[in-house]
């Protein structure tokens, strides 16, 4: 610091403008820190956790559950079967210490609990003898009719096929290993040709209930819809899901465009579309659309992160609280639901109002003024969902699978994944697990969870 007193007003003069061309120069590389980039996560962006950073986690401590706070100290934590295949009472003739009877009658249940073995599993054969002739009285040739469901064929069954498909598409094994699991579990021959055949009949026995499916979804009131990327034969295709609470599509298609939804929906225009904001999810044939506010608050932690400290995080909280209130809307009064709603409407014609200095809170406040008719669209109706996150889920095995497999190296592989994953997903849906769903389409069984 120079002495100030022995300067002139012309040197004090230069000073301040030197000084204060430095503190422009500061703030202006303050501002350019503010505004950069910021790497993506998956807390700020739809970056899957897998591919995010992961932090080591400290160890948490546990107080050990005591056996009373179990329920089932005497069963291995477990509940009791309600049928049990056998019982075994248990009750002493002697006294262990002295030798002396005892009477059964003046004895105490101590304990109880159960012991659990699997049988072994071996295959049904059934052998069919065929005979014919030749009619004495026409002269032509005949053969003797065979019970439904044995006619000529694959020897293997639906039972067979049901398990497979099961243990392919629900757990991801692969044919070498499901023909090793088959001789080794089941004692059953099982090569991975046969399970090529195998599942492609399964293939074509999975339309029926895959057509019912599409007929639902096409009667829908709302559609919630996502997308993720497949491989096929090599290449780089796109596996759609179209759902809601009831029932879910799923079809693998080379085209992420418009025209997938089009096809799909063959004309029909539900209610409510559900959607991120993809083009070609923004061009749904619905009446009117919710927008995800799960990718919402993602990219607006991506805007505070990136330096927006006026508009993102106001618009976080908003949503926050959108969401928060859908959830409990059920348990308040109507009255108190209106003027919640009418509260979070104001407070969004405000935020909009705002005029952020940030460029990640430009670009976010750009994009909402757009679309601000489609971000609390679920606050008129208990029933729209305020994310898609039910897509997502619905999307989630796939992408495992994904990377488990690396991809169909077969049109039908993709086609017969897509109608069992529609099938599974579904059945879900109804509290039907995956095998069940999948034998029941296999033995030819109704369908009335299908048809709604």
């Amino acid at each position: 610091m120079p002495p100030l007193d022995g300067l002139s007003h012309t040197e004090k003069d230069a000073l301040i403008r030197g000084l204060w061309q430095e503190l422009q120069m500061l703030r202006a590389e303050v501002d350019k820190l503010k505004q950069k980039r910021v790497k993506k996560t998956s807390g700020n962006s739809s970056l899957p956790p897998s591919k995010g950073f992961k932090p080591n986690q400290s160890r948490v401590q546990t107080t050990p559950v005591t056996q009373e706070e179990t329920g089932s100290h005497r069963n291995g934590g477990r509940e009791f079967s309600q049928q049990p295949d056998q019982v075994v009472v248990a009750q002493a003739k002697s006294c262990p210490h002295c030798g002396v009877e005892v009477d059964p009658s003046t004895q105490r249940l101590s304990g109880i609990y159960e012991r659990i073995e699997l049988p072994q599993v071996t295959p049904h054969v059934t052998r069919v003898e065929r005979y014919g002739g030749m009619c004495p009285c026409c002269q032509k040739v005949y053969e003797a009719p065979v019970p439904v469901g044995l006619e000529p064929g694959s020897p293997f069954g639906s039972s067979i096929a049901s398990l497979v498909t099961y243990l392919r598409y629900s757990h991801a094994i692969s044919y070498g290993r499901l023909s090793q699991l088959m001789s080794e579990l089941y004692g059953l021959s099982l090569s991975e040709g046969a399970i090529a055949n195998l599942l492609q009949r399964v293939q074509m026995q999975l339309e029926t209930p895959v057509v019912k499916i599409v007929e639902r979804l096409r009667r829908a009131r709302l559609v919630g819809s996502d997308e993720t990327g497949a491989r096929v034969n090599g290449k780089t295709q796109w596996e759609w899901v179209f759902q809601n609470d009831q029932v879910c599509l799923h079809v693998i298609r080379p085209t992420r465009g418009k025209t997938v939804i089009d096809r799909v929906m063959a004309g029909h225009q539900p209610q409510i579309w559900v959607s991120d904001l993809f083009s070609a999810q923004a061009a749904h044939p619905a009446l009117d659309w919710q927008v995800c506010l799960a990718h919402q608050l993602r990219d607006c932690q991506y805007a505070i992160d990136a330096g927006d400290e006026l508009f993102a995080p106001r618009m976080k909280r908003l949503f926050l609280k959108a969401i928060a209130l859908q959830r409990r809307r059920h348990n308040l009064a109507t009255s108190s639901v209106k003027q919640y709603c009418g509260r979070l409407r104001g407070s969004l014609r405000e935020i909009l109002n705002l005029k952020p200095k940030a460029v990640e809170g430009q670009r976010l406040l750009k994009r909402y003024q757009k679309i601000r008719d489609h971000l609390l669209l679920f606050l008129t109706d208990e029933t729209i969902p305020p994310t898609n996150n039910s897509s997502e889920q619905a999307l989630r095995w796939s992408v495992i699978f994904r990377k488990v497999t690396n991809g169909f190296r077969s049109d039908w592989g993709a086609e017969l994944f897509a109608q069992v994953r529609s099938l599974v997903n579904t059945a879900k849906r109804q509290g039907i697990s995956a095998f069940d769903a999948i034998s029941c389409a296999l033995t030819s069984q109704q369908f009335d969870w299908l048809l709604g």
